[in-house]
């Protein structure tokens, strides 16, 4: 199972609302995600916006080419784009892998 972790940068006049959205995420979309690999995906965001994003999964490439093929998928990074800094594209595309550099089990 690979563990992937990545920052993005929400607006920070628009992270309430970023927040609201994500207590309201749609069932299809939720149902996309388990169905293509994305397991204990989670988001966390500091109050100036940064974002941290952490989800387990057995091939991410696979996961985000599965995710990108889905139209609600395609719906929600409409959605989603405005509320982000700095972002040419989908958020989803500009979800680039850190390095991980420890983990103990």
């Amino acid at each position: 199972m690979q563990r992937v972790a990545f920052i993005l940068k929400v607006r920070a006049d628009m992270l309430e609302e970023y927040k609201r959205r994500h207590r309201e995420v749609w069932p299809e979309m939720l149902q996309a995600l388990r169905e293509t690999g994305w397991h204990n995906y989670s988001l966390f965001a500091r109050p100036d916006g940064l974002l941290f994003g952490y989800l387990e999964t057995p091939d991410f490439e696979r996961a985000r080419r599965e995710m990108a093929a889905r139209d609600v998928n395609g719906r929600w990074q409409r959605e989603m784009a405005p509320f982000f800094e700095s972002l040419s594209g989908r958020p989803d595309e500009a979800m680039t892998p850190l390095e991980e550099v420890f983990h103990l089990e």
